[in-house]
């Protein structure tokens, strides 16, 4: 792949992930600019500019849970503003946009009109190539009104969205879509400008785009993993991955062998054979190489099993949190997502 625009080197994106009572030290805290952050807190609250900076802030920590943050820098110059209720940052490369809809009877049209307003502003502006979306749901396997499963009734919406804007956003991202622990639904995003992405799928598991019918009326809209080009070697933002074969939970009832399947997933996804097949030049990664990973147990006594494979996996340099939520299918347990560079 290329990128030329002016002569100008694509400029890179990336990111810090701390636990808030353990600052980030000088010298990387005054490494680039923040485009975006992303606080998992004890409570929710509306999506600010905190510090001259977009924050979005979803309930993921309880009881003794130290919140966490994940703090998205660019070497680019940042302009700051909001967008009705939303928050937003750009660079003149990427777009960072946050959004907040607070508790519905039933998501569907509420769930669609934000999505469709956050697509407008993007295209508006320029950054036609969605990179990475967060959809972060309270209840996500929960009923709705109508007793309607609360994910299910998101990915309707959603899927209706992308639809009405599917001439201009043809590309589905790398995604992750979460519970939390209040009900409402978070979104945050990056988009970029034109060609520099690359959206990947694994051969191990059926696009989640084609799921059948059984997993809900509207299949979920995401891809397993999207490669930014940018200096170097660019960076291979790799969506929240579960024990899914095919389009089948493995192992049910299993956390430490769904554990183990998801990092096989991931193994298999960032791979060189994987991104041959893309055409992303330059070799592929491993498992090894995930950093500013978060790792999203469903029950509290799981956490500490998935921690010790996790540890076993990843290196001691690796940013990790861990976070004790619902998963978008009752019967998984625990599912990963992290970037590549």
């Amino acid at each position: 792949m290329s990128h030329q625009r002016s002569g100008d080197r694509v400029q890179g994106l990336w990111s810090d992930l701390v636990r808030c009572d353990e600052p980030l030290e000088p010298a990387r805290a005054a490494r680039g600019n923040i485009l975006g952050r992303i606080k998992f807190a004890a409570a929710p609250a509306a999506p600010a500019l905190v510090g001259g900076a977009p924050r979005l802030t979803t309930h993921m920590a309880s009881g003794n849970d130290v919140p966490a943050e994940e703090i998205w820098r660019t070497e680019l110059p940042v302009r700051v503003g909001q967008d009705g209720s939303a928050v937003f940052a750009e660079d003149g490369e990427h777009l960072f946009y946050a959004a907040r809809l607070e508790p519905q009877p039933v998501y569907r049209d509420r769930v669609r009109e934000m999505y469709e307003n956050a697509l407008r502003f993007t295209w508006e502006r320029g950054y036609t190539e969605l990179v990475r979306m967060w959809n972060l749901i309270g209840g996500i396997t929960s009923p709705n009104a109508d007793g309607v499963e609360i994910y299910r009734d998101f990915c309707v919406g959603r899927s209706e969205a992308f639809a009405a804007w599917n001439e201009r956003f043809p590309q589905l991202p790398a995604a992750t879509g979460i519970g939390t622990l209040s009900p409402g639904v978070d979104l945050c995003f990056f988009a970029t400008k034109p060609g520099r992405t690359v959206h990947l799928e694994n051969p191990r598991q059926t696009p989640a785009y084609e799921y059948p019918s059984r997993y809900g009326p509207k299949s979920p809209s995401f891809a397993r993993a999207t490669f930014l080009e940018g200096q170097g070697a660019g960076s291979l933002f790799v969506s929240g991955t579960a024990s899914i074969l095919g389009e089948d939970t493995a192992h049910v009832d299993d956390v430490a062998w769904q554990t183990v399947e998801t990092l096989r997933n991931i193994d298999v996804l960032v791979g060189s054979d994987n991104l041959s097949r893309y055409g992303v030049k330059g070799g592929g990664y491993g498992v090894r190489d995930l950093d500013q990973i978060k790792v999203y147990v469903r029950d509290r006594e799981h956490v500490p099993v998935v921690r010790d494979i996790c540890t076993l996996v990843f290196p001691a340099h690796s940013e990790i949190a861990y976070f004790n939520v619902d998963v978008c299918r009752a019967d998984l347990l625990v599912e990963i997502e992290g970037v590549c560079r």
